[in-house]
């Protein structure tokens, strides 16, 4: 069973006074990896930021919300954490374990931080990894641009040492294609 992360992907990252690269793309990306991993039965997990020890993002406010670009279905999973790292301190690892979850395709932002993150931390969990190519984002650093950050980022996954789980950086509509190919195969 895979499930696709959409990491971060809350009001409070997309303000105009922190533009994203290519934001609108990377949501029309997010919703069709969402619907296809859906059609093959299986899940979409919202990774939702709680900053309120840094006193944003905090829990019910308007930063925290998830876009309201992104479809939600009800069957979607919305998993909160206070850290980078998904896995820390919340219930992901439940979640991925009582569905027998193995691959995780990752999507989201920050690239550098959160999405980056993730990655690591799922790749020492031993799952298979697929990293969405252009499917995550950043801002503009003070010595780097952002496109620079996600090609940066993507080298690095390509380029990592494989643990018993290993990663994959491919592009979407690469992963579109596999998609609908598995819901062939299962039909």
């Amino acid at each position: 069973m895979k499930a696709l992360l959409i990491i971060d992907m809350q009001i409070g990252s997309f303000k105009p006074a922190t533009p994203r690269f290519n934001t609108d793309i990377l949501i029309y990306k997010i919703n069709k990896l969402a619907a296809a991993i859906r059609e093959n039965g299986n899940k979409v997990i919202f990774i939702q930021h709680d900053g309120s020890k840094e006193n944003n993002f905090i829990l019910d406010s308007s930063d925290w919300e998830i876009l309201s670009s992104l479809i939600k279905d009800p069957e979607d999973l919305i998993i909160s954490k206070t850290a980078n790292d998904p896995f820390y301190e919340s219930d992901l690892q439940n979640t991925l374990d009582k569905f027998g979850i193995k691959e995780l395709v990752i999507t989201g932002c920050a690239t550098e931080y959160c999405v980056d993150t993730a990655v690591r931390s799922a790749l020492s969990k031993d799952f298979k990894v697929i990293v969405v190519k252009d499917g995550h984002t950043t801002a503009d650093r003070p010595h780097l641009k952002a496109e620079k950050v996600i090609e940066h980022h993507n080298w690095i996954w390509e380029n990592m040492t494989p643990t018993k789980g290993n990663v994959a950086v491919v592009e979407f509509e690469k992963v579109i294609e596999e998609f609908k190919l598995e819901i062939k195969r299962t039909s």
